[in-house]
């Protein structure tokens, strides 16, 4: 007969085994955070996280383009990973609605503009555009003034961009343009016209848009500001166009509402939005940053006006793209 000891022993082994059960079926032990983004050049923050939390953070990066179909079949299919997600404001408003994205309001949130909480989505920054050149190649007085300046002819062949065919985010900077620079359609389609005819290089997105530039092959591109310090010591600098604001997507995060580490996730979220985390985006990464006070290394920045773009509907998108491949003669 077994005694009361060895009954005890055993039920206590039982519980232990359901425990172990229970956690490989989604009470994971909280000891790494998997983040996908399609924000790149992340690693200091991530290695920050690890060394501040203990907690082992996971990057896996996804482009804009594939952001939301990537993210949403595994979501369907119950095999989303991720516990914290980052993308543009319109894909990740768009996830929430599919219902991937739970809302989760970080205390760190509290010392940022009120506008940048979308309902439990975070904005924490702004992926600016603008226009950036080789400083070796391009004498002072010919670095633009204005936008408009790009659609002069002496920038024939010199000129690099992403795809305004295929690319959302320069397709909804090109109409950032129509609605907060120009004073009206014809002078943006004149502008349209002008940048066309002088036949820039396309490149998938703006990733590859600073080589070109670094080596001399162009002289001058549409592009982000950040690989000024990303791509240094290369020759970059950027136009400091007057009067003109610099625009962007807002860069948003939110949690996975299927997180496997739901802790681990808003300690991550938490982190991520402290200033010192940001401090760190900007400084390391070039990132134009929303917490108070915080800007990158790059000279003149402080004093630019950076402002958030209208978001696109899938829809605008294509039509816009459809019309710019016409004008562009893009096949």
């Amino acid at each position: 007969m077994k005694t009361a000891k060895t009954m005890f022993v055993v039920f206590a082994a039982l519980l232990l085994a359901a425990g172990s059960l229970l956690v490989g079926k989604g009470t994971a032990a909280e000891d790494k955070v998997s983040f996908y983004a399609n924000i790149t050049a992340i690693e200091p923050i991530m290695d920050a996280f690890s060394k501040s939390t203990g907690i082992k953070g996971e990057y896996t990066r996804i482009s804009t383009a594939k952001f939301l179909s990537t993210v949403f079949t595994e979501f369907e299919a119950n095999k989303l990973m991720a516990d914290v997600i980052q993308a543009p404001l319109p894909v990740l408003e768009m996830l929430k609605e599919k219902g991937v994205i739970a809302p989760y309001v970080s205390p760190e949130a509290a010392k940022y503009p009120e506008w940048t909480n979308k309902n439990g989505i975070q904005l924490f920054g702004i992926e600016y555009v603008g226009i950036i050149y080789n400083r070796e190649l391009v004498k002072p007085e010919d670095v633009p003034k204005r936008y408009q300046d790009l659609a002069d002819p002496k920038w024939k062949d010199k000129i690099v961009m992403a795809n305004p065919a295929s690319h959302a985010t320069t397709i909804c900077w090109l109409i950032g343009l129509r609605e907060n620079v120009f004073a009206s359609d014809q002078e943006w389609r004149e502008f349209l016209k002008g940048l066309a005819a002088n036949r820039p290089m396309f490149v998938a997105s703006f990733g590859p848009t600073p080589a070109p530039i670094e080596s001399g092959e162009k002289q001058i591109g549409i592009s982000m500001p950040k690989y000024i310090v990303t791509k240094a010591p290369a020759p970059l600098d950027w136009a400091r166009v007057e009067n003109q604001p610099l625009m962007g997507t807002p860069r948003a995060m939110g949690i996975s509402s299927k997180a496997p580490h739901p802790q681990a996730a808003k300690k991550f979220m938490d982190y991520w939005l402290s200033k010192d985390a940001m401090t760190l985006l900007a400084n390391d990464v070039g990132e134009y940053v929303l917490a108070p006070g915080v800007f990158p290394p790059i000279a003149g920045m402080d004093k630019a006006q950076v402002i958030p773009i209208r978001e696109l509907a899938d829809d605008e998108i294509a039509r816009w793209g459809e019309e710019f491949k016409k004008i562009f003669a893009i096949r």
